[in-house]
């Protein structure tokens, strides 16, 4: 499975942005889809995901202002992210994850990351 993320860049504090990533490869076997975030010297932490089944799941500092969606035709997924904040400010990375089953077992792909710079 190969990710593609766009949609980054730099954006004042109060401002929005909306993060796309396509996925190509063996797309019948995702399940999941989102987005994590990392900052210097910090782990990838979430930031939204949704499952197949429409599903959603949130980090709590960006619940009520960010938004995820998906494409499952297409196996596109959307970040729309406003009022965002400085805190905020980080590399943002396309997630997938593969069902369960053969041949993946539950596999994780990355996308290489966009930077999200919110300036106050």
């Amino acid at each position: 499975v190969q990710l593609q993320a766009s949609g980054g860049g730099l954006v004042q504090a109060g401002g929005s942005l909306r993060l796309s990533c396509a996925a190509s490869g063996s797309l019948w076997a995702i399940d999941t889809m989102g987005w994590y975030r990392q900052t210097p010297g910090n782990q990838r932490q979430l930031v939204a995901s949704v499952a197949g089944g429409g599903s959603t799941d949130y980090g709590d500092s960006v619940k009520g202002r960010f938004s995820v969606s998906r494409d499952n035709g297409e196996k596109t997924v959307w970040l729309q992210m406003n009022s965002l904040e400085p805190v905020d400010t980080g590399v943002y990375y396309c997630n997938v994850r593969m069902d369960n089953l053969a041949p993946f077992f539950g596999t994780n792909y990355w996308g290489k990351g966009t930077q999200v710079t919110v300036s106050s």
